[in-house]
């Protein structure tokens, strides 16, 4: 797949997602799809959600488009794209019945399962797994429940960290293309071409999701492109030898994975139920430091930058030294967690003394 054909691709579910977000927007506040202000929330006043609908069309309108019409796609396996296509029409209705009505998270956590098992029927899966010291280990029977697994995952770390306008779209933008790097390097067409349509519809919903935003893309987005993500690196995991793990898309998405399994960690620690949100997640430590919107995405931003070069530097390390680096890069992950934790525990602790201060000081009234 060439490098042209690519940004063809890009173009097309770029174009097509700009057109049709205001349609999205308009379509949204018709039926009530609004995102009011609370306590997790940021923004101040409602606005427009389930804009992730533009997004779902582009990248499968796009796709199909492209394998139906003459062109290199062709050659493209209908399989693998008519599983992600009935895995993502699963999620995108729960994820659309949650923007308008809210449901529990455990039925959602069943419509995301039910999205992995789809993909698994038509041949997504973890056949292999990564053997630093050897060549890899077939899954066998762990191969359903590691796609299930892996598919909850990456959908609710994307989920998790969609708190800031902009965050969630630009992080899997930047994994998406990291993953068509890395597909290139391993000539894998079928990532290449996905990764595309993901980069150009992301590209194309930023300008109306960036701090203000003017539409949220809501559960309907995230979990589109939570399991998109998770699909296109069970894609790059089919090949095996040539591709033996799930290292190099796990490093490109390591800060919305790593944040989303602190927060359940944390919430498991404190006794409280996993699924259920709070205002402790990374972007909300940087709020609490005093970043602005902005500030905070675009540090966040960069972070995810930094871990998809490293993930492409690691696609070409032979597996065990890509192993070690893949471990110095997660201690330096939590080493950012940790440190963001004790200064937001030190800035908490200054507010209090001086306010106790500020207390003693005020005049009392006779």
């Amino acid at each position: 797949m060439r490098i042209p054909y690519s940004l063809i691709l890009t173009s097309s579910a770029f174009v097509l997602t700009v057109a049709l977000t205001p349609v999205v927007i308009a379509f949204a506040r018709r039926i009530g799809a609004l995102d009011r202000p609370g306590p997790r929330r940021i923004h101040q006043q409602a606005v427009p959600t389930m804009g992730g609908l533009a997004m779902v069309i582009a990248v499968l309108g796009v796709a199909w488009a492209a394998r139906l019409l003459p062109g290199p796609s062709q050659v493209l396996e209908m399989r693998p794209l008519i599983g992600l296509s009935w895995a993502s029409l699963l999620v995108v209705g729960f994820g659309g019945w949650d923007d308008l009505r809210r449901v529990p998270p455990w039925v959602k956590l069943v419509g995301q399962a039910g999205a992995a098992i789809v993909l698994f029927l038509y041949g997504f899966g973890v056949p292999f797994i990564t053997n630093p010291f050897g060549t890899p280990i077939a899954s066998g029977a762990f191969n359903l429940p590691l796609t299930i697994l892996w598919i909850v995952v990456v959908i609710n770390a994307i989920n998790v960290i969609d708190g800031l306008d902009g965050l969630a779209a630009g992080v899997v933008l930047i994994a998406a293309v990291t993953l068509w790097w890395v597909g290139r390097e391993h000539a894998n067409f079928y990532v290449m071409f996905t990764s595309s349509c993901l980069i150009g519809a992301t590209l194309g919903f930023l300008p109306y999701n960036f701090p203000p935003a003017r539409v949220f893309m809501g559960d309907t987005g995230s979990q589109f492109l939570g399991l998109l993500l998770g699909a296109v690196a069970l894609l790059e995991n089919r090949k095996g030898a040539a591709t033996v793990t799930l290292l190099f898309p796990l490093v490109a998405m390591a800060l919305p994975v790593a944040d989303g399994a602190v927060a359940f960690l944390r919430r498991l620690v404190h006794h409280q139920p996993v699924f259920r949100g709070d205002a402790q997640h990374i972007h909300h430590r940087l709020l609490h430091l005093g970043l602005s919107q902005r500030q905070a995405v675009l540090f966040l931003w960069y972070v995810c930058i930094y871990f998809g070069v490293m993930a492409i530097v690691l696609a070409r390390l032979p597996s065990g030294y890509a192993l070690i680096l893949a471990a110095v890069l997660a201690a330096g992950l939590y080493l950012i967690f940790e440190a963001l934790e004790f200064l937001d525990r030190a800035k908490s602790e200054r507010r209090e003394e001086e306010s106790e201060v500020s207390d003693r000081s005020a005049p009392r009234s006779p």
